[in-house]
């Protein structure tokens, strides 16, 4: 029965990819691909040749249904976004949706994803942590963040170099800034860095120079004592 697989990709070292995803990418009738151009050279590098189709954010809502019905009919297709898991904070899920609406087999192999090293290496507990992604750029961001507030488990979120310092003061004037925080960039790569400190700390660290690369902040919780301080805040703005 044919499968579709979501196959993990480097995040920055190609040295990551496992057998098991080059013997899959090998063997499936197609590839779909966030971006064609960036696929294109990891496809080449491991030697495979297979046609690759664009799925990305702009057009997944119009193709996933036709894309199950491929597998539907016998096709094994294999999805890999431009790095790490497709699905996570990459296309992926709604085709996902799709093939499990239609009783079609899904596969996920294990591999690269950019939040776990940056928790790992945080120096932060990672007994228990929550995913939270992109903020909205606007919409909803405060509210989001308000949320957060007295989350108590370490808090892993991405960002863009270009907003990072803006993100770095916004987390600053929710959480405080003393709150416990690392930066990662350039995971797996040549210049790969991890900083670590209070959200103050980083802010005047990152303010002082140019960054490039994907980044993944790691926030530590808040702890019990200051939560219970909020929520009598809280209670006597309600008094």
């Amino acid at each position: 029965m044919a499968k579709l697989y979501l196959v993990p990709t480097p995040i920055g070292n190609l040295e990551d990819v496992t057998l098991r995803a080059i013997r899959i990418l090998k063997e499936v009738d197609l590839i779909l691909a966030e971006d064609t151009r960036v696929s294109g050279f990891l496809i080449k590098h491991l030697g495979i040749e297979k046609k690759l189709i664009s799925h990305h954010q702009h057009n997944e809502h119009k193709t996933v249904s036709s894309i199950a019905e491929s597998i539907a009919e016998g096709k094994n297709v294999a999805l890999i976004s431009d790095a790490g898991t497709p699905g996570i904070s990459d296309p992926g899920f709604l085709l996902v949706r799709e093939c499990i609406k239609h009783g079609i087999a899904i596969e996920c192999l294990p591999g690269p994803t950019a939040f776990v090293p940056a928790l790992v290496n945080s120096g932060l507990p990672c007994d228990r942590f929550c995913f939270e992604g992109f903020l909205p750029q606007k919409k909803g961001r405060h509210t989001r963040l308000q949320n957060l507030k007295l989350e108590q488990r370490t808090m892993i979120f991405y960002e863009s170099p270009f907003r990072l310092v803006k993100t770095l003061e916004q987390l600053s004037q929710v959480f405080g800034d003393d709150r416990r925080a690392s930066v990662s960039r350039e995971l797996s790569k040549l210049y790969e860095e991890t900083q670590r400190g209070t959200l103050i700390e980083l802010i005047e660290y990152f303010s002082k120079k140019t960054v490039k690369g994907e980044i993944v902040i790691v926030v530590g919780g808040a702890t019990q004592t200051s939560s219970l301080e909020e929520e009598s805040e809280d209670e006597v703005e309600k008094d």
